[in-house]
Formats: C-alpha cells, sequence, structure tokens
C-alpha cells in the first residue's frame, strides 16, 4: 500500500526518472512531468499529497506552478527542488508557499527525511487537547477549517499559517520560543525552516493587521508574542 502520491516535476529526465524510481521504491506513488505547465495540467486531474518542483523548469517556472497550486490547494505540502542557494532564492520560494527546499546536489536519504517529517506534520497529529476557536481582537479563528474571520469577511489559511497562528494562540500574551515552534511545526531548526518561519510571521502581522490592538512582537533571542 503507498503512502502518498507524489506530483514530481523535474526538467532533467535523468534526474527525474532516479527520483521517481527511488520514491516508488519507498512505497510512495510518484507522477513525473517535466515542466511546469504539465505540472498543472496534471495537478488539476489527479490527487496529490505533496508536491516536488524543481524552480528552473519551461513554460512555467517553480516558484509559479507553487502559487498556482496553493490558488488551488492551500494546504498541499511543496518541496522545492532546485540548484539555486542564494538567500534571495530561498525566501522568494518560501514565499511562494513552500515547506521545504533542497539545493542539488542532495542525497536520495535527505530527500526522504524531509518527505517523511513533512508528511508527520500534515497528519495533523496531535499530543495535546486543540482549541476549535480562538478570538484574537476583532478576528476569530477557526483552527479546524483553518480560516481567520474578521468581519465577516474569511481568509482560509495554509495549513503552515494556521499551525503557527494556533501556536501563538496557544502561546497567546506570553513568548512563543522560535526554536519550539520550529521544531513544533518544521521539525528541524535549520536556517532555511528559520527564514521560512519569518516569512510566514510577516504574512500572519499582514492578515491581522486590520486590527490596531494585535501585535505579533519579536522578542529579542528568544521568540515571539501575539498581543491581542
Amino acid at each position: 500500500m503507498k503512502k502518498a502520491s507524489i506530483l514530481l516535476a523535474e526538467d532533467d529526465p535523468n534526474l527525474g526518472q532516479l527520483l521517481k524510481n527511488y520514491l516508488i521504491a519507498r512505497e510512495y506513488g510518484t507522477t513525473l512531468v517535466t515542466d511546469g505547465a504539465q505540472a498543472m495540467h496534471v495537478f488539476r486531474k489527479e490527487k496529490f499529497q505533496l508536491c516536488l518542483l524543481d524552480v528552473m523548469m519551461p513554460e512555467l517556472d517553480g516558484f509559479t506552478v507553487a502559487k498556482e497550486i496553493r490558488a488551488i490547494d492551500p494546504h498541499i505540502p511543496v518541496i522545492f527542488l532546485t540548484a539555486k542557494n542564494l538567500k534571495e532564492d530561498v525566501i522568494e520560494g518560501f514565499k511562494s508557499g513552500a515547506d521545504d527546499y533542497l539545493t542539488k546536489p542532495f542525497s536520495m536519504e535527505e530527500l526522504l527525511y524531509r518527505i517523511e517529517a513533512i508528511m508527520r506534520r500534515s497528519s495533523g497529529k496531535q499530543s495535546e487537547p486543540r482549541a476549535a476557536f480562538y478570538t484574537i481582537g476583532k478576528y476569530t479563528f477557526d483552527v479546524t477549517k483553518q480560516i481567520l474571520m474578521y468581519n465577516d469577511q474569511p481568509r482560509k489559511l495554509t495549513t503552515k499559517e494556521s499551525e503557527l497562528l494556533e501556536l501563538l494562540c496557544r502561546h497567546n500574551n506570553e513568548v512563543l520560543e522560535r526554536n519550539f515552534a520550529l521544531k513544533s511545526i518544521w521539525i528541524d531548526d535549520n536556517y532555511f525552516n528559520a527564514r521560512s518561519m519569518d516569512v510566514y510571521i510577516t504574512k500572519l502581522r499582514k492578515y491581522l493587521s486590520k486590527d490596531e490592538n494585535v501585535e505579533i512582537l519579536n522578542i529579542h533571542g528568544k521568540g515571539y508574542k501575539l498581543l491581542c
């Protein structure tokens, strides 16, 4: 029985086939395409639990594909596979909706570790009871549906946005330690995941900006504090 269905978009046919064979051997159903347009065509027709996207692809690049995928399904995990390793590219990747970022060359074992870590997060397993709703100033946050409501105007959150906002709410008016948040949501507190969390904090600040009494503070050397 396969563990999950993966959409693999990689324009290098040799690497793509190698990755596909490896993932199938590890019991992941894997569909391989070689450009961004094909990736979108297949994504609209089939159901996947995770996307592996090369950044530099013909037709549509990986960043564009990720944004279009997020518009269709804001919850599906996305991992970028790329030769780019500039900080600006990493940040752009996370802004496009990435859950993780692997720079070529990488080991198959590292890829498998990243996939398994993300699938564990996506399973939604919790070790403690969760509140169904939170009131954040003039906002209402529906945890289960991942919806942030303001004046009857709903905003659908991605899984990571929802997980991070829920952690902040659970530590409302207290310091949410940075490393605790990273390990709770991203599993690994490495540099790229830390930059990813910074991007998501910026997004949440923007979403909550309509209520001037709501703030997400940076607590230097410690983490973040949600005030409302």
